[in-house]
């Protein structure tokens, strides 16, 4: 027990470090909604994509592309990929709290 207790711990570190942010930090949704509107909103205003619009904020799209999880979206925003640049410049807090923004317009719906 105290072995497998070892190996799952292992991996969260192992998770936490490789995502370059603590899972656990706080969500900030109006500082991510500020992120948003300030370099995002360009392209995906209203959680549409004008470059891709079949590739939208919305749950159902993220899920279908496999970007329905904060840690790939933290990992868009940081890599960028297609037409979408890397946001290497945003903080690892700015670039959490946009995650958490977008993963939470997009499952309450709220485009």
């Amino acid at each position: 027990m105290r072995f497998l207790l070892s190996i799952v711990f292992s991996v969260f570190i192992l998770l936490s470090i490789s995502t370059g942010i603590v899972l656990s930090q706080p969500m900030d949704l109006d500082a991510g909604s500020q992120v948003f509107s300030q370099n995002c909103s360009a392209c995906h205003a209203g959680g549409n994509n004008s470059v891709n619009p079949a590739k939208t904020l919305k749950i159902d799209d993220l899920s279908k592309y496999g970007k329905d999880s904060i840690e790939k979206i933290v990992y868009q925003v940081r890599n960028g990929a297609g037409a979408m640049p890397a946001f290497d410049d945003l903080s690892d807090e700015e670039v959490f709290n946009v995650a958490k923004f977008v993963l939470s317009q997009s499952r309450s719906d709220s485009w």
